[in-house]
């Protein structure tokens, strides 16, 4: 299946055309995977394709999580539901990559647009590995050999019952990974912390701790780096949780916006 690519900017992000997402030989999914290294977020649309070809369509790259924490859908537990509603307004509005508190986080995550705002509610991309190379020499020297411990409770902790999250903390202990990442396939390094899932800098103190992470979280935030993603229904997005980071806009209220999303295992960070 010839698919024709077109980039969003020189580093990150392009739109796919030409690939049914329901119908994808071994060829394609090879191409698609480089594609994916090539530019880190992918965008395809007008894929009216059902929930059971969405996971079917992730398990292509690798195994899918089941994530313990979010809301699924009951019989397809490999889906995450995503739901901005009056109760819960601002899902997914900070930057950070997903699960990055697992030992072996998500090599990548792949999500479809169900409920549309008509205006807002897009997405934005950061390329880390772009946001790593503007640092100055000082600061790569700085943070290169650093750790950061990464913790559910942050986020998923505060809604579980004392009780509970002290249980959970016995299968999700605190994840120690480094600072900067390697790119297991492309060996390329990227900032690796946000303040969705880190709660510290290792063997620094508080002050110091707090500094490298706004840091390294103002390189990330630099538009320069960044691509921006329109949303549609049936749009889906795919992208390295390795190599990226996103967030999602806080400007469609009062309207409701919803998608759902499958995310691919990975392996532990170095």
């Amino acid at each position: 299946m010839a698919f024709e690519v077109r980039p969003l900017t020189a580093t990150l992000g392009a739109e796919v055309f030409g690939v049914d997402l329901a119908n994808v030989d071994d060829a394609t999914r090879d191409d698609l995977r480089k594609a994916w290294l090539d530019h880190k977020v992918l965008v395809l649309r007008e894929q009216a394709i059902t929930i059971v070809e969405h996971i079917a369509f992730g398990r292509l790259f690798g195994e899918l999580e089941v994530h313990p924490f979010a809301t699924g859908i009951e019989e397809h537990p490999e889906i995450v539901k995503i739901h901005s509603t009056a109760e819960f307004k601002y899902a997914a509005s900070n930057w950070h990559s997903d699960v990055t508190w697992r030992e072996e986080p998500s090599m990548g995550s792949i999500l479809r647009g169900v409920i549309i705002p008509p205006a807002g509610g897009d997405t934005c991309f950061a390329d880390a590995t772009a946001a790593y190379a503007r640092l100055s020499d000082e600061w790569k020297v700085r943070v290169d050999p650093l750790f950061a411990i990464h913790d559910f409770t942050r986020t998923f902790g505060r809604r579980l019952s004392d009780e509970g999250r002290a249980e959970k903390q016995k299968e999700y202990p605190p994840a120690r990974h480094p600072v900067v990442r390697t790119h297991p396939e492309t060996g390329a390094r990227g900032i690796y912390t946000n303040r969705t899932f880190v709660s510290h800098i290792e063997g620094v103190s508080a002050d110091e701790s707090e500094e490298i992470i706004d840091h390294l979280e103002r390189a990330i935030m630099n538009p320069s780096v960044q691509c921006r993603v329109r949303w549609d229904v049936d749009t889906f997005v795919m992208w390295d949780n390795r190599c990226t980071q996103h967030c999602a806009t806080n400007d469609f209220w009062p309207q409701e916006r919803r998608v759902e999303r499958v995310t691919v295992i990975g392996d532990r960070p170095f």
